[in-house]
């Protein structure tokens, strides 16, 4: 007999989909913006007007003011995933260092992790000189450990990050003490905390990077859907824009194009915001530093504290639908809002007892390569280009990226265009049905060990995980 599934208490004007919480906060999902209107002439086309695109846009412009760039947006700009993340402007790779010191030698690999730190402050500073209010509190990442089994991995990605040359202040554990002082998680065994991250509101940073793009005179054509990238040119059904370069920028998006359905895997994900909680609340938890927090669960969740004393929490809901099909607008299973609230109930009691319910829902995609590390290219003799496959971390790795395509596109070589993720190349996803079939076992695999692990007394790891990333290639 199957368990009954999940229920969750839902606030009153409760909202599920309309594309994220974080274009409610700012009065409403946007229209969108002009389309294009016949055949354009540029040097540099962009396709996708999320942070990737954008990023690259405003670093061509600032470093040569004269392009003309355009980007074009088949709905409007932020409506993937950079308008419906979590709002982690992490450090975290994308991938494991190894995979690209395979390629490139271990030097390679770490200076694609300076990279990353460095990227932190970069989104900050440029946020601070556009006046883009996004919401930013860098107070660090904290990794929670709630069972025997999550406390050795623990243990092993402390291990790991010394292993590869990162010291105790770029991880390190938490005594009781801070972690009590910092954030009470319900079972907590331990915690580690890097100062390499920040919250953001980032519907708020994606729609003031549009305001500063076209600010330098970067044309964004809106309502408009790319059907052909081709050396030269990108073409709509509203016109044609002839360029020296084009540039996909399209992120989870991707397998919507043509030839592209096995490039990058759209994996789903989905999160809850709750309603503003009382102070009672917060006096139970803590949590005064708003830092970010993430779980060391296979199927593993990831939560801030916003602006205005919510929580929002996501994790994996419905991981994929068949033959790379993309939701539209965000909506999200009944199953995946109950299990969410859940997980966070279970994680902070204090919100189940205040009688707060869930405000929003929605879901979105991510790009996941096969081998699970990002990429960046630009192919000199096509002038065809892209980044992306960030799988799951692309709020900081879109900055750097954009700031890469720059240097690509401008022929210059630089520290960015020398790290070992430009050029990457990595076969596709399996064809239908194997790749549907692949991932929802790989994922009930993870569900099944993070049950084990719960229930277990024992400090290994479920071999049903082991099992599973071996499946999935992690």
């Amino acid at each position: 007999m199957n368990a009954p599934a999940p229920t969750a208490p839902l606030a009153g004007g409760f909202v599920n989909g309309e594309v994220s919480f974080w274009y409610r906060d700012l009065g409403g999902v946007p229209e969108p913006g002009d389309a294009l209107g016949g055949d354009l002439d540029a040097d540099v086309a962009i396709v996708g007007a999320g942070y990737t695109g954008l990023w690259t846009a405003y670093y061509l412009k600032r470093a040569r003011p004269g392009l003309r760039v355009a980007v074009l947006e088949r709905e409007f700009a932020g409506y993937g995933a950079s308008g419906r993340n979590g709002g982690w402007l992490t450090a975290d790779l994308a991938g494991i260092p190894e995979r690209y010191a395979a390629t490139h030698g271990a030097e390679a690999a770490r200076a694609l992790q300076r990279a990353m730190f460095a990227t932190i402050d970069e989104v900050i500073a440029v946020a601070a000189a556009e006046g883009i209010d996004a919401g930013i509190v860098k107070s660090g990442l904290l990794h929670v450990a709630t069972n025997r089994a999550q406390l050795a991995r623990a243990r092993h990605m402390l291990a790991h990050e010394r292993e590869w040359g990162w010291g105790e202040e770029d991880l390190r554990p938490l005594d009781d003490a801070e972690r009590e002082a910092r954030l009470r998680v319900a079972g907590a065994q331990g915690m580690l905390w890097s100062p390499h991250c920040a919250r953001i509101q980032p519907a708020r940073l994606v729609r003031g990077l549009l305001r500063a793009v076209r600010g330098l005179g970067v044309q964004v054509f809106e309502a408009t859907p790319v059907t052909a990238i081709e050396p030269g040119r990108a073409v709509t059904p509203y016109g044609t824009v002839r360029a020296g370069h084009v540039i996909r920028a399209t992120e989870g998006f991707t397998a919507g194009l043509p030839g592209k359905r096995r490039t990058w895997l759209p994996m789903n994900s989905s999160m809850i915001v709750t309603e503003p909680l009382p102070a009672k609340v917060w006096e139970a938890i803590g949590w005064e530093g708003r830092e970010l927090l993430g779980d060391l669960a296979h199927y593993y969740m990831y939560a801030q504290r916003t602006a205005d004393d919510r929580i929002a929490f996501g994790g994996r809901g419905r991981p994929y639908r068949y033959g790379s099909r993309i939701d539209e607008r965000g909506r999200t299973p009944a199953w995946t809002v109950g299990a969410l609230w859940d997980l966070l109930t279970g994680m902070f009691p204090a919100v189940r007892a205040s009688g707060a319910g869930i405000a929003h829902t929605w879901s979105g995609v991510l790009g996941v390569p096969r081998d699970w590390c990002a990429t960046v290219h630009v192919d000199p003799a096509t002038g065809l280009g892209w980044a992306g496959g960030y799988t799951g971390h692309g709020v900081a790795t879109a900055n750097l990226a954009g700031r890469t395509l720059r240097d690509l596109i401008l022929g210059e070589e630089t520290e960015l265009t020398a790290l070992p993720w430009v050029g990457r190349r990595v076969r596709g996803w399996e064809p239908e049905p194997l790749r549907w079939l692949g991932v929802h076992a790989m994922y009930r695999l993870y569900r099944m060990a993070d049950a084990r692990e719960n229930r277990a007394p024992g400090a290994r790891t479920s071999a049903l995980a082991r099992i599973a990333d071996t499946i999935t290639g992690r």
